[in-house]
């Protein structure tokens, strides 16, 4: 095996087929949901969206807001954008065009991302526009590569890991630099099992091992986002450590949460890092062949230097201006970023800068006469105390996350969630649709009201004893009965 040390074509033909799935898991879950969120009925229609976009703009809309909804609509054309992610995703996993492919991809998740941005504020959004943006430069330029194997060009290579050493890195430095003291004493874990938005069966016993234990993993991921990263330009060895160990990472993180692709895409570009030889005997049993040229682009490998320059000054003068180091920006650096931060592609990261210590909950309820209420139930959001934690990653229930965030803020901060009540007063079918359960099938409820809850996981003792994951104390009325006519009689 030694002699495919420092070859890297089996990698980058991996990636490019997780990749794929990660696209059409993204595109299907999206599909399923779109009318309900941004559709004609749905909570935060796009239509009215664009409009708004296109009066404040005038005639730069198309350049501050791209999408290809300004030529399409915002109907039927939503759930056609993501049929087309779908089928693009099969192709480009099947070998069909990947670098056109690619593109169309690219161009479709952002038209989709600009007609919901409530729903797509998102950095695993925003990881999958530029990761499908670099992967362009990796992928074979040509109609029918199939599924053979091709050497990718070294520096279109580096691109990603250098997205992968931005993503890693800087979701450690965050922590670090933002002062929250949970994260400088090592006990930010013994919040997170049962704080964070959608928790798997498995967080339940992970928020009840002993502090020792909580402390203890909290410093090996601090150990493995900064100093893993580093070594994906070390020697063989070290390098397959570093990446193992940032796969480990992500591995145990969606087993105990519910990070829609998030950890799937971190593992895809992580594969890149680790050469041929470390794939073992098993690479030859797999279609393909040996790894050979890429073709080169239409042009030349100029397009492809020129973009790498700008990408590595570019997104590395950003993240020095978010950690406060004193790099000159002049005025053309500044129109340049405004330029392209419509396209949300080249993107700092780092997520929970500050630990969440307790877990405030939104309960929709609806009633018919003000006295007697019942609640509605999100498909994977703590509801009934009863109902267990369970595993939906990585398909993303978009509705159910932005509830999360919504639970932190106020209703001032939300102003969307009384629209989603007026939907539910109207019994719009594609926004039930949304909801496991409508405990109002007949016809709609003449009240809706939100109460917030602070949630947590029950004890070993009182799981035993009631069969419960969670216990819950009442917090406050988030959206007191609002109606939408009176009540007749």
């Amino acid at each position: 095996m030694s002699g495919r040390a420092g070859q890297f074509g089996f990698g980058a033909w991996l990636f490019l087929r997780l990749l794929a799935l990660v696209h059409l898991i993204a595109f299907a879950s999206y599909w399923a949901q779109c009318a309900g969120l941004v559709g004609p009925h749905g909570v935060s229609p796009a239509g009215p969206l664009f409009e708004a976009v296109r009066a404040h703009y005038g005639a730069a809309a198309y350049w501050q807001w791209p999408s290809l909804c300004w030529w399409l609509g915002t109907g039927a054309a939503l759930p056609g954008l993501a049929a087309a992610g779908v089928v693009l995703s099969v192709l480009l996993f099947a070998g069909v065009a990947p670098a056109a492919c690619l593109v169309l991809l690219w161009a479709d998740y952002l038209s989709l991302a600009g007609s919901g941005p409530l729903f797509f504020d998102y950095q695993w959004d925003a990881l999958l526009l530029e990761t499908t943006f670099l992967a362009i430069w990796i992928a074979p330029w040509s109609w029918l590569p199939g599924w053979r194997r091709a050497e990718p060009a070294r520096l279109a290579r580096w691109l990603l890991l250098w997205l992968l050493l931005r993503l890693m890195l800087m979701s450690g430095l965050v922590k670090l630099t933002s002062g929250d003291p949970t994260w400088r004493n090592l006990t930010a874990l013994s919040f997170h099992y049962h704080t964070q938005p959608l928790p798997t069966p498995l967080a339940w016993y992970a928020d009840h091992l002993p502090p020792w234990a909580q402390r203890g993993t909290c410093a090996a991921m601090f150990a493995i986002e900064l100093l893993a990263p580093w070594t994906l330009w070390a020697r063989a060895g070290l390098r397959r450590a570093g990446t193992a160990a940032i796969i480990g990472l992500q591995l145990g993180i969606l087993l105990t949460g519910n990070y829609t692709f998030f950890n799937y895409l971190t593992i895809a570009l992580a594969v890149l890092a680790w050469d041929d030889a470390a794939w073992g005997r098993w690479i030859d049993r797999l279609p393909g062949g040996p790894a050979g040229p890429l073709p080169a682009p239409p042009a030349s490998s100029r397009p492809l230097r020129l973009v790498a320059l700008a990408v590595f000054a570019l997104t590395a003068l950003e993240a020095a201006q978010d950690f406060g180091i004193p790099l000159s920006r002049g005025p053309a650096f500044e129109r340049i970023i405004a330029a392209i931060v419509p396209f949300r592609t080249l993107n700092t990261y780092g997520l929970f800068a500050r630990m969440t210590t307790t877990r405030p909950q939104l309960v929709i309820q609806g009633s018919e006469d003000g006295r007697d209420w019942r609640s509605y139930e999100l498909p994977h959001q703590a509801g009934p105390l009863g109902r267990r934690p369970d595993f939906v990653a990585p398909w993303q229930p978009r509705l159910d996350w932005q509830l999360w965030f919504a639970a932190l803020e106020t209703p001032q901060d939300n102003p969307w969630i009384e629209d989603l009540g007026a939907q539910l007063l109207r019994g719009t079918p594609e926004v039930l649709r949304l909801f496991a359960r409508n405990p109002f099938p007949l016809r709609p409820p003449h009240y809706v009201r939100i109460v917030r809850y602070t949630y947590e996981f029950t004890s070993a003792e009182e799981r035993r004893a009631t069969g419960e994951w969670w216990r819950r104390a009442f917090e406050d009325f988030y959206l007191p009965p609002m109606a939408l006519t009176p009540p007749a009689g």
